[in-house]
């Protein structure tokens, strides 16, 4: 019990030091040169499609997470008036997802919570231990609730599709709706989607210190690079 007592008077500490640091340098200079610009949404983010190798058939099968996938939230603070966009990212994230030639059947997406990672070190340390308790509840899960219908007229261009499914975040478990975009690239495919939150309905605790303000919703987002049969 010390020890959890001590970690969390260390990571209350850090976020004090990191206000500080943003009142020092001022607001707008904390967020263009200490945070830098946010990570582009990962529907944002598809890249250049690649013509698909693969017909209808093919697309039936188990399909896992290649090299490039990543996982992460998205929130806004607001320091001194000044709003700041926070992305963290992990590329420890796995997915086991079956299909059939026009549907994606199931889908089960892990993210490895801890290693979460943003542009400030004492904001990660918050995270994994005063927001969100990483040493028991080390993964958040997004599972589809029912099947996805793909549009195999259009496999040439990415295809968005609100999908029902259950968050798992600090062992809460809701659920949402969220906006999926599916896309073919050469011989694999890209999953990437944002789901939207409210912090406080996870029992995940943000930083009030007068000075910075973390909102009170964001969204936990993902971007799978799908191979048939690929190893994690």
């Amino acid at each position: 019990m010390r020890t959890r007592n001590l970690v969390i008077i260390s990571a209350a500490t850090l976020v004090v030091a990191l206000g500080a640091t943003a009142l020092i340098a001022g607001p707008t200079l904390y967020r263009d040169l200490v945070v830098g610009p946010a990570a582009a949404a990962p529907t944002e983010d598809l890249g250049v499609l690649k013509p698909s190798t693969l017909s209808g058939e093919q697309l039936a099968g188990s399909w896992k997470t290649g090299s490039s996938s990543y996982a992460g939230y998205r929130v806004k603070e607001v320091l001194n008036g000044t709003d700041v966009t926070v992305t963290g990212r992990t590329s420890k994230v796995d997915a086991a997802i079956t299909t059939t030639s026009d549907t994606v059947k199931s889908a089960e997406i892990s993210v490895d919570v801890a290693s979460i990672a943003t542009t400030e070190a004492a904001r990660d340390e918050y995270f994994r231990t005063t927001a969100i308790d990483t040493s028991k509840f080390p993964k958040a899960t997004f599972t589809i609730a029912e099947p996805l219908k793909i549009d195999l007229s259009s496999l040439a261009t990415s295809q968005t599709v609100q999908t029902k499914g259950t968050l798992s975040i600090n062992g809460v478990t809701k659920e949402v709706t969220a906006p999926v975009t599916f896309a073919l690239s050469g011989d694999g495919a890209i999953l990437a989607g944002s789901v939207p939150i409210t912090f406080a309905d996870y029992s995940v605790t943000a930083p009030d210190l007068g000075f910075v303000k973390v909102q009170p919703k964001g969204s936990i987002e993902f971007s799978l690079a799908l191979q048939k049969g690929a190893a994690s």
